[in-house]
């Protein structure tokens, strides 16, 4: 399937997930509701297993997969969650899993790849470093190559968090989603203008790794440099087939700060209970620092995309917000 996905494919992709992932639950957040005048709900992508929403995409394409492309094994380049996600798949199925990750890869992602019995090789400075290498052992070795954005299938199985979301709360006015590569929101766009084209969709990426919305507001690919990120899972280069998407679904884009996104983690954990990497926390970023002021008295949900921090940062991260800081 080289076309962009359906929402066919969305809905075959959850059936198929069905009973094998958690279908993770959506929560009021009745103090950022006020602080923003919008109705904000917040899905707990962090409680899905593997701690992100990568596995939905992961599974999806495995299972694809012919016997043939199986014994061969899989390949990938990740930042991290995707490295869980497709390792705890291939596992699942019996697969051969070769993962490359880059140097800078927090180690309880680099920790979680390793036990669910995947090759994992550190190699790189950047994900770009990474994903170069990880073509071509997928080349040297006959492997399947799973790319972590960039495939209609992963695509599709990341939409399913969009349609699980409008089973539960048909009336969303929009979704607000943290963007990498493009997968995520790529396939949320897919699933939910095809059930209600009205919804908005409004993407969320680091200043400092905002290559997507740079894309977006020209209309076409651009290179822009980009720069280390606490929202680690997110900086690096973006899919075409999800360039193609985004420009044709997608509502709009907003970048944060580094110092909004520390203070996001942080509370999420304090007013939530919820412990939150950097990259599922941008979306809350972009709410507390007034971003998303054309969202005013709608009903919106963002995605919290997932929870693999390491302590020492989220200790950090704890240590910056005022003792009992109300806001």
């Amino acid at each position: 399937m080289n076309r962009p996905p359906s929402l066919h494919d969305v809905v075959t992709a959850h059936r198929r997930l069905r009973g094998r992932i958690r279908e993770t639950s959506i929560e009021h957040s009745p103090m950022l509701s006020a602080q923003t005048g919008t109705e904000l709900l917040l899905k707990w992508e962090n409680q899905q297993l593997t701690g992100s929403f990568k596995v939905r995409g992961a599974l999806n394409t495995v299972d694809a997969l012919s016997p043939e492309q199986r014994n061969r094994g899989v390949v990938t380049a990740s930042s991290g969650n995707h490295a869980q996600g497709l390792s705890w798949a291939a596992s699942a199925q019996g697969v051969p899993a070769t993962i490359v990750v880059p140097e800078n890869t927090p180690e309880t992602k680099k920790a979680g790849a390793r036990g669910l019995g995947a090759d994992l090789i550190v190699h790189g400075d950047s994900y770009d470093d990474a994903e170069a290498h990880a073509w071509r052992l997928a080349e040297e070795r006959g492997a399947v190559y799973v790319h972590s954005y960039d495939d209609p299938r992963i695509i599709a199985g990341q939409g399913t968090v969009a349609l699980e979301a409008l089973l539960e709360v048909p009336d969303l006015d929009a979704i607000v989603v943290p963007v990498g590569g493009g997968g995520l929101i790529s396939g949320i766009a897919v699933a939910a203008k095809a059930i209600n084209p009205d919804i908005e969709i409004i993407g969320v990426q680091p200043e400092v790794s905002a290559k997507f919305r740079a894309s977006y507001e020209a209309g076409h690919r651009v290179e822009v440099p980009y720069r280390s990120s606490w929202a680690d899972g997110l900086p690096g280069d973006i899919g075409t087939l999800n360039l193609e998407i985004v420009l044709r679904l997608v509502d709009g884009f907003v970048s944060v700060r580094e110092d909004s996104i520390a203070d996001a983690v942080a509370w999420l954990a304090e007013h939530h209970r919820q412990m939150v990497e950097g990259s599922g926390a941008v979306g809350v970023a972009a709410f507390r620092h007034e971003l998303l002021g054309r969202l005013h008295g709608k009903k919106v949900l963002t995605v919290i995309t997932g929870g693999n921090i390491d302590a020492d940062r989220f200790a950090e991260f704890l240590g910056r917000r005022p003792h009992g800081s109300a806001i």
